[in-house]
């Protein structure tokens, strides 16, 4: 079996991994999200929201990487963002934004970019890609975009939104694989492995946590 480290706090991420048999190490990366971004939109000032949601990733991955415990054998990072009409939408952060984003995408459609970068701690090989995936909204009342503000869940999370939690009630259809969506895409993850020269079942014990 392959050690695999989680480069995330996301507790849906890591509960994605335990219930499709990984057990990873879960390490924080320090990565200042904002000034990554400002320095990637000065390289490239027409910067797509999926190649933003990789450079994340993979800034998050390499940070963890150089930091990784002893015995670890690969780094996974993963970042996400949504994309409304071209633009960047990632955490509100505030509950004026996550309303603001609410009455703006209710009723519409909008793109999920989760980037992923895998880093094989053995060899220093690379592999990573984003996944994207196209979301339906609801056309949700104020009052329920009020109520689904004020729990909080949504003013942490990319989008403003989750489908693993409860914000799910407010999203009609995914177009793409759910766990995209979740913020980390198995079957994507199952080919970096494949691309690194790892079975999925050096990875996953075949039991689930979920």
């Amino acid at each position: 079996m392959h050690s695999l480290v989680l480069a995330s706090a996301s507790p849906a991420r890591l509960h994605l991994l335990r219930a499709s048999g990984i057990e990873p190490q879960v390490v924080v990366s320090a990565v200042d999200e904002d000034a990554v971004e400002a320095a990637a939109r000065q390289r490239d000032p027409h910067l797509s929201p999926a190649r933003l949601a990789q450079l994340l990733a993979e800034a998050k991955g390499e940070v963890v990487a150089a930091q990784a415990p002893a015995g670890a054998d690969l780094v996974l990072a993963c970042d996400s963002v949504l994309e409304v009409d071209g633009r960047v939408h990632g955490k509100p952060g505030t509950p004026e934004v996550a309303l603001q984003r609410w009455r703006e995408v209710r009723g519409r459609s909008a793109v999920l970019h989760t980037g992923h970068h895998l880093v094989d701690m053995r060899d220093g090989r690379t592999a990573g890609a984003p996944a994207s995936a196209t979301v339906r909204f609801a056309s949700v009342t104020d009052t329920e975009i009020e109520g689904y503000v004020a729990t909080g869940e949504p003013l942490h999370v990319a989008g403003g939104f989750t489908l693993d939690g409860l914000g799910a009630p407010f999203v009609e259809s995914i177009e793409g694989h759910p766990s995209t969506v979740i913020g980390l895409c198995l079957p994507l993850l199952r080919r970096l492995l494949t691309d690194l020269g790892v079975d999925w079942w050096e990875v996953a014990s075949g039991q689930s946590r979920g």
